[in-house]
């Protein structure tokens, strides 16, 4: 929008504008500008400081009001610093001096839709977060959960390293999506490993990077994740599973802020924000030689605890509800909620796989439900009253775990993969939980 009382300025502006392929509304005074405000809120507005009917530093103040997300680029042939200074004051983006340079003010239009565009960005992320945590139907409505989000808003926009504990399915990996999209580093790479997952002898040239010759089958230079997420964040998911010596060269990164490449004579300087997350208890880790305790200290400066889903069961429908929204619509069914006995069915469970195995269970429902509400039948899992008797060497909940992977076997055909897939543990977990509770398959 431009907004000037001469009209070979209104001109001359408009056509630079359209040859940039901008839209462009030409008002010539206050009054057309104070009538426009009944009508769609533009993106920039190019406003005179001096108009015939009004001064611009006094429209400022009605225009941020009336729409409060645009931005304004002052014009004027009478510039001083202190109509500069005051035009920022009043929310201002910018102050251009006429006659203009056309190459300068597209900058400036340009910059302003960049810092607009981040503004919106962060108010979607920070009304996301108000769902998680607050707002109208909040998906998290314990306390530590809520404390958690918190925590997330007041560190995000710091590069301090961060160390997410919890089970497996508790949400690790959201928790570091929010911190990177809530950062100033949001525009840069998010890259992530698991460190459980990559093979002991890859692991470093993964990490670090590597020269040609650096290992056999080194058949070219290999860029590092340190390097692919320069000037973004970098996740090391299962940060217990990483070798201890590899761990060592990872806690001399942190500390010198260099990089240097398997079988490379020279460092390279390292700049992105390091998360990480284990589903070990540290103290434990720490005690087995599983996690360096140095390591621990420099990058948990801020440490994120989530708990697991049977200690925080008030969440519980709150998400169901949510995944319900969710894969409902994917699904293109009109589902409106649980019957009561589902309700209950799901609160009482104990969800050893957490929320991704709630996530799993909901998801299931949406596609086995016939009706406009989810039953108790459309669920794969279990009551307590439906626990075998002869299992009473078992904890309640160790017998009401045992059938959950028994049934989700049953319904697999034998399926490892798929059963710890839909019950929102890893493999191996799921393995050591077959062993331990001597489940035949």
């Amino acid at each position: 929008m431009v907004v000037d009382d001469e009209a070979d300025v209104r001109t001359l502006l408009t056509t630079v504008l359209k040859r940039a392929n901008y839209e462009v509304v030409e008002l010539q005074d206050a009054a057309a500008l104070k009538a426009s405000f009944s009508g769609s809120q533009p993106d920039v507005i190019l406003l005179d400081l001096k108009l015939g009917d009004a001064d611009g530093l006094e429209l400022l103040p009605a225009i941020k009001k009336q729409w409060p997300t645009v931005e304004v680029v002052v014009l004027t042939g009478f510039a001083t610093i202190d109509s500069a200074v005051m035009a920022t004051k009043l929310g201002a983006y910018d102050f251009q001096k006429k006659p203009f340079e056309p190459k300068h003010l597209l900058l400036s239009i340009e910059r302003a839709l960049e810092y607009k565009a981040q503004k919106e960005e962060a108010s979607s992320l920070r009304q996301a977060l108000s769902t998680l945590s607050g707002g109208n139907s909040p998906i998290f409505q314990s306390a530590a959960m809520k404390a958690a989000v918190r925590t997330v808003e007041r560190v995000a926009a710091s590069d301090i390293s961060i160390l997410i504990t919890g089970e497996s399915g508790t949400g690790k990996e959201v928790i570091a999506d929010l911190l990177h999209a809530l950062s100033p580093r949001n525009k840069g790479p998010f890259i992530k490993i698991n460190c459980a997952a990559l093979p002991r002898e890859l692991i470093e040239s993964e990490l670090f990077g590597s020269v040609k010759g650096a290992y056999t089958g080194s058949q070219s230079d290999r860029e590092g994740l340190f390097r692919q997420a320069e000037s973004g964040t970098l996740l090391l998911d299962e940060l217990s599973e990483m070798p201890v010596d590899t761990q060592s060269k990872l806690l001399r990164v942190l500390q010198e802020k260099e990089v240097r490449p398997v079988g490379g004579r020279t460092s390279y300087k390292s700049n992105c924000r390091i998360i990480a997350a284990t589903n070990r208890p540290v103290d434990q880790a720490i005690k087995e030689g599983k996690l360096r305790e140095d390591l621990y200290y420099r990058i948990s400066a801020i440490s994120i605890a989530l708990p697991p889903l049977r200690e925080r069961p008030e969440d519980i429908m709150p998400l169901a509800n949510s995944f319900l929204k969710r894969f409902a619509a994917q699904a293109d069914r009109v589902i409106t909620g649980f019957s009561a006995d589902a309700t209950e069915r799901l609160r009482r469970f104990d969800w050893p796989g957490n929320v991704r195995q709630l996530q799993n269970e909901i998801q299931r429902a949406v596609l086995m439900s016939e009706g406009t509400i989810v039953e108790v039948g459309d669920l794969s899992v279990i009551s307590a009253s439906a626990i075998n008797q002869s299992e009473s060497d078992l904890s309640l909940m160790e017998a009401m775990e045992r059938n959950t992977i028994l049934q989700m076997l049953k319904e697999t055909n034998g399926n490892k993969l798929e059963t710890a897939k839909r019950l929102g543990i890893g493999r191996q977990t799921l393995y050591n939980k077959i062993k331990a509770y001597a489940i035949e398959t």
